[in-house]
């Protein structure tokens, strides 16, 4: 089951740290946010990930071009130029880096991203900047469960994030950051049909607004409701935050 990471936006409220560099790869504890996410799913199995690239998509091709040397110890022939890797704990990952554009919205990246999913196959999708300890089995169960098109993870944080209300389990309601009140929230990682690209128009259409809103209308949105931790990483303080509870081996995403 493929797993769709969105790596394409500008992060501007990261300003410090993606003038030079997209979000994604900003580094927590030494390793992009994008290894952290990429590993809560590794430990369940889920290891094809496809990154919709778009803002410096390049330092991120060349992350994983570079990923084993940087990773693994090596021996170079200085003489020749020959260099070998030595794999002391190979990882089995296979990465599709995929160019989406460079002002593309969310939903134009997922819905330009369906050459690479088969006719109505489920996948997962997620954000390059939050971290969570959810349970992927669990939330997978649930999607299959209920038989719908799609599911959001749905979390408890500030209420500057856009805000769900239920009926049971089904989503009645999705308001992209609300101004007052908090409550359950989007919180990525979803599951997702491949007909959820029928919703997506073109590159300009956000994934929050116009898709989400219609699945909920039409009774395609699900949500799983994860009581655990969860955190993005939007601002220098989230991000020092982060970096605190990773130096001090306290990181509650790290379920590897």
């Amino acid at each position: 089951m493929k797993t769709i990471i969105l790596a394409g936006g500008l992060g501007t409220r990261l300003s410090e740290e993606t003038v030079v560099k997209p979000k994604p790869m900003v580094e927590i504890g030494g390793h992009p946010m994008l290894w952290h996410i990429m590993n809560i799913y590794a430990h369940f199995g889920h290891e094809e990930f496809v990154v919709a690239l778009g803002y410096k998509g390049e330092l991120i091709k060349d992350y994983f071009l570079r990923f084993n040397a940087m990773n693994s110890d090596l021996s170079v022939d200085l003489a020749s130029g020959a260099a070998r890797v030595h794999d002391g704990n190979p990882i089995r990952w296979k990465v599709h880096l995929v160019d989406t554009g460079q002002d593309t919205q969310t939903g134009g990246r997922i819905r330009r991203l369906g050459a690479w999913l088969e006719e109505d196959e489920d996948f997962m999708m997620t954000y390059g900047d939050g971290v969570a300890d959810v349970d992927i089995p669990a939330l997978l169960a649930f999607h299959r469960g209920h038989g719908r098109l799609a599911t959001v993870t749905a979390v408890r944080p500030p209420a500057r994030f856009g805000g769900i209300t239920f009926e049971g389990d089904r989503v009645v309601g999705f308001a992209e950051k609300p101004q007052v009140g908090e409550g359950w929230i989007n919180g990525g990682f979803f599951v997702l049909n491949r007909k959820v690209l029928d919703f997506i128009p073109d590159d300009r259409t956000l994934w929050e607004k116009e898709p989400l809103e219609r699945l909920t209308a039409e009774g395609q949105l699900m949500a799983y409701r994860h009581e655990g931790y969860w955190q993005p990483m939007d601002t220098v303080r989230e991000k020092n935050l982060l970096e605190d509870l990773w130096r001090g081996g306290r990181a509650p995403w790290k379920v590897w």
